[in-house]
């Protein structure tokens, strides 16, 4: 934007927003946007490329604050800049259902490129964001077309660079040259608890330059010119740039500034009056006088910079029409129409085998089958891709100048499944990575926020329970299918074999509303013949795998279980005792569906026992007080994994005790 409104006057419209906000909501953070408002005015003022009326356009660059506590800060910026974020917005900062939540919300606010809040993770995201850009530009773009070209900004905060997750992501980060990717850091000195320097003295620009960043050190966050003049330089770069700028918490606030109590609190009547006069603001509160909102307004610009981009994909579009409109449905999340009958093919040929094999080996069969007509596909492991098996025969790695489709993220399974995010967020690519689901730990908060965002990230788990054997507890995961389960709108499947998990796979990648989660064997489980309506029922989460005209009771089991279930079924069957078997991959599908089929699955007055090989608590809801559950509320043991079933009571005796139990009750 052009403008003769000196940059000081920009800044202050922010820190008046944030302060007048915090103070209606009596809570909020003013500490941040206070102090960033100079940094703000040098990125949206001089290089931030955006349209205020398409928050969606593909070629935009991406924003995102971190430090998403100082969520006032973003807020003011879209509302200054012409969003659809209007002051009653801003009056309404930390309402109910108000576009202006507390920390920043993507798809309720316009113009929030992601969730932010748990600090560090957004940072993630910013690398996701940059990876996707440089691949889709490698893959698209053609000489004398750069449709795809665009920076991706993030503001962090001391908080986000003590967070583990900020290490592993960045050295990704500079160990594949992202130079697309800038940070600018606010370099405040100060949190919550006070004075970092008593716990936070890492020399910060020499650890960014050990990770192959680019690093400005020692630039003044006050003065507009040269945050400018670094975000200038930064973009010359031939890698990532952190641009290191020293800042006053609070600026603007004459009695609090530079300390904590600025930080996380209102400023107070009081203070609010001071800091009026001391930035000679003579507004009232919410009110921006003309040119102030005339300066910061980018809709004109945006509209141009859009408008521009639009004439040079119309060219390109031209000249590669199959490019185009591939690049069209990508961006859209939409899947080639080809798709379903692909899967369909790809299960039926799962029925033709009849293949007893791990699961993990029938979800990278699974891959093999759908990759070829989904190159939107982006595979990776957490440094155990011959393990997990989520490489497949087409698949190349990405590396610093060489771009591919598989991403070798190391052993850093958060930072794995937050850069996921950020591809997703980013759009073009349908991302998954895999650990063992013991690990699954480690990601945990990035799981939950792809799912608070339903974004279509996909996370493969292999390796789940007792299963793997002789690794032992450390790496037998009982507690955490169950644990997975209480996330909400998280999608958990644990197939039974290559059916199954080729249908969970197929239903992961049309889900478009949420993140999935693929749980897989270490071991070999046999194939389980079903009929054709059984098959299709998969896809529910839960249907009737056998059954017995005149069942007396009902055995629910998942994955590796289901075998289990089976033989139990066909020794009670000799002993005159018919029962329905269950399996349900996807309690989590499972429960969506109506109340007739899931009554016609579980059977109406039947007694249930459940079995899976984790704690029992969680199947309760399924088979009630009355009924039973043969699980495992213990940590595993070091031994082989037919030792270890037996040991902790998963035979086909003990299920058909169980049975016998809840039928004579």
């Amino acid at each position: 934007m052009k403008s003769t409104l000196p940059h000081t006057q920009m800044a202050n419209a922010i820190r008046a927003l944030a302060m007048d906000a915090v103070q209606k909501a009596n809570s909020g953070h003013p500490g941040m946007p206070m102090g960033m408002a100079e940094i703000a005015v040098a990125l949206w003022s001089g290089h931030h490329r955006h349209n205020p009326a398409n928050p969606k356009w593909v070629n935009r660059d991406r924003f995102l604050l971190s430090n998403g506590h100082g969520s006032m800060l973003h807020y003011a910026l879209l509302h200054l800049s012409g969003y659809d974020v209007s002051m009653d917005d801003i009056r309404n900062f930390r309402q109910l259902h108000s576009k202006t939540p507390g920390h920043p919300e993507v798809d309720i606010t316009p113009g929030v490129e992601t969730t932010t809040g748990p600090l560090g993770q957004g940072l993630a995201n910013a690398v996701g964001m940059a990876l996707a850009e440089y691949l889709l530009a490698a893959e698209f773009n053609k000489p004398g077309h750069e449709v795809v070209d665009h920076y991706t900004y993030a503001f962090l905060g001391d908080g986000c660079l003590m967070e583990g997750i900020s290490h592993e992501v960045c050295s990704l980060a500079g160990t594949l040259g992202l130079k697309k990717l800038i940070a600018l850091y606010d370099d405040n000195g100060i949190s919550i608890d006070g004075k970092v320097e008593g716990w936070f003295t890492d020399d910060t620009p020499k650890r960014f330059e050990s990770y192959g960043w680019n690093v400005i050190p020692a630039v003044d966050g006050h003065d507009v010119a040269a945050v400018q003049a670094a975000i200038e330089a930064a973009k010359k770069a031939d890698k990532p740039t952190l641009i290191c700028c020293k800042t006053i918490i609070g600026k603007g606030s004459p009695n609090l500034q530079g300390g904590d109590k600025v930080h996380g609190a209102a400023l107070g009547d009081k203070e609010i009056a001071a800091v009026r006069e001391y930035i000679s603001w003579g507004h009232e509160p919410f009110l921006l006088p003309d040119d102030v909102s005339s300066a910061w307004s980018f809709k004109e610009q945006g509209a141009a910079l859009e408008t521009e981009w639009n004439s040079k994909f119309d060219a390109y579009a031209a000249a590669f029409p199959q490019e185009a409109a591939e690049l069209k449905r990508r961006m859209n999340g939409e899947l080639p129409g080809n798709f379903e009958q692909t899967l369909q093919a790809a299960i039926a040929a799962c029925v033709e085998k009849k293949e007893t094999i791990a699961t993990r080996k029938a979800s990278q069969n699974a891959i093999q089958a759908l990759a070829p007509i989904l190159p939107e596909f982006l595979g990776g492991s957490a440094d155990l891709t011959s393990s997990n098996l989520t490489n497949w025969k087409e698949s190349v790695a990405v590396r610093s100048g060489k771009p591919g489709n598989h991403i070798n993220y190391g052993v850093r399974e958060f930072g794995m499944s937050a850069i996921m995010n950020g591809v997703a967020l980013h759009g073009g690519y349908i991302p998954f990575g895999a650990t063992f689901l013991t690990f699954s730990d480690y990601s945990r908060n990035a799981l939950r926020m792809a799912a608070l965002m339903k974004q279509r990230s996909i996370f493969v788990f292999t390796h789940d329970s007792i299963g793997l054997g002789e690794d032992g507890p450390t790496h037998q995961s009982v507690e955490h299918v169950s644990s997975l389960r209480l996330i909400p709108n998280l999608d958990n499947w644990r197939p039974a074999d290559t059916v199954e998990s080729m249908v969970a796979w197929g239903e992961a990648v049309k889900r478009k509303n949420g993140p999935s989660t693929l749980i897989f064997s270490r071991q070999n489980l046999p194939y389980q013949e079903r009929s054709e309506q059984a098959i299709a029922d998969i896809a529910k989460g839960g249907y009737i795998l056998a059954d017995a005209a005149d069942a007396k009771a009902v055995i629910i089991a998942t994955g590796s279980e289901v075998e289990l279930a089976m033989n139990a079924a066909a020794a009670l069957k000799e002993q005159g005792v018919p029962v329905r078997v269950v399996s349900m991959p996807s309690t989590d599908v499972f429960d969506r569906q109506d109340a007739a089929y899931k009554a016609s699955v579980l059977g109406k007055g039947l007694p249930r026992v459940a079995v899976e090989a984790g704690v029992s608590d969680f199947w309760y809801k399924y088979v009630g007080l009355e009924g039973a559950v043969v699980g495992i509320d213990t940590f595993g043991e070091s031994a082989p994994a037919g030792v270890l079933f037996k040991h902790f009571g998963f035979t086909v005796e003990n299920v058909v005790a169980k049975v016998k139990s809840v039928i004579a009750a």
